[in-house]
Formats: structure tokens, C-alpha cells, sequence
């Protein structure tokens, strides 16, 4: 049996953060979901049963966690710095598909939320730095 695909993920985890264009945004701040799916080799940890040898998804929460708390004016600019550390302390993240909303964007529609949504591969082992943005 050969696995030609694996994927760790999180599912709509629920942050409170100060992100948006609108000064009340960056001030009152407001609550973000945020959907990730990164592409990853399970078959050590299949066989193994063993958390180091796969990529700890409580250790992915607390990058999100980390890079969600600092303000920004653009989703994108959020989304680019969760990738980029990522990308850096987990090497062996092959893709990444990412999915962040607002969950009550200032827009005066009736809706469940806006946001931005990327999906980036490293098939050719490209290392992000620092300085790079997505």
C-alpha cells in the first residue's frame, strides 16, 4: 500500500484579534476563523504511532495563535505571515492550504463572514525566508 497523500489540518478555530482597514477594527477588534491544511509524510507516524514523527497540530495552533495576535490592515498580510512561519519551522509541510475570515466584516451585509483564502506548494523544497512575503 502506498499513501500518495496526507494532510494534517485545523478546522475553523475561532480567534479574537485587531485586523481590518477601519481604526475601530484595529481598536474593538473582532473574531476570525481560521481553516488550515497542510500537506505532510504520515506514513513514519502511521507505522510508528509516535507524535515525533509526524507534525503535532497543537505545535501548528500555536504558531496561528502567534502570528493571528499581531494587528494587521489586511487579511493577506495575516495570511502571508502564518505561511511563511510555518513554511520555516515545520520543513517538512509540503503544501499548505489556508482559509482565513472575519467573522463580521464592516460591510453592511448580511453574511457568515469575508476573508482570504491561499494555497501554496513546496514540491520543490523552496525554503520561505524572513523577508519573502507570499
Amino acid at each position: 500500500m502506498k499513501m500518495t497523500t496526507g494532510y494534517i489540518f485545523l478546522k475553523n478555530v475561532r480567534f479574537h484579534a485587531h485586523h481590518g482597514v477601519l481604526e475601530q477594527e484595529r481598536v474593538t477588534g473582532g473574531d476570525f476563523l481560521v481553516s488550515l491544511r497542510m500537506g505532510y509524510p504520515l506514513e513514519k507516524a502511521m507505522e510508528s504511532d509516535c507524535v515525533d514523527d509526524t507534525l503535532n497540530y497543537a505545535s501548528v495552533y500555536e504558531v496561528v495563535k502567534r502570528e493571528i495576535a499581531v494587528p494587521s490592515a489586511l487579511l493577506e498580510h495575516v495570511a502571508g505571515r502564518i505561511v511563511k512561519t510555518i513554511r520555516r519551522e515545520f520543513p517538512g509541510v509540503v503544501s499548505i492550504d489556508l482559509m482565513v475570515t472575519k467573522c463580521n466584516p464592516p460591510m453592511g451585509a448580511d453574511c457568515d463572514g469575508a476573508g482570504v483564502e491561499l494555497h501554496m506548494d513546496f514540491q520543490d523544497n523552496h525554503v520561505v525566508k524572513q523577508s519573502e512575503y507570499v
